[in-house]
């Protein structure tokens, strides 16, 4: 398998997904590779926690 680098989609970083990272995601059934580093991935989930910016749920 080996470490690979990909680019966080939100700001354009590198970040490495290690080879530890891709064991787990398979072991869990992910299919798609993460698209945001690891500190874009954590204000994204603090945002969704504290209500983010949706609009009006129907």
């Amino acid at each position: 398998m080996g470490d690979k680098t990909l680019k966080c989609k939100d700001c354009g970083v590198d970040f490495i997904f290690t080879e530890g990272e891709q064991a787990f995601y398979k072991e869990k059934g992910f299919e798609n590779e993460p698209q945001r580093c690891p500190e874009c991935r954590r204000a994204r989930k603090q945002q969704r926690m504290n209500g983010g910016n949706r609009g009006p749920r129907f």
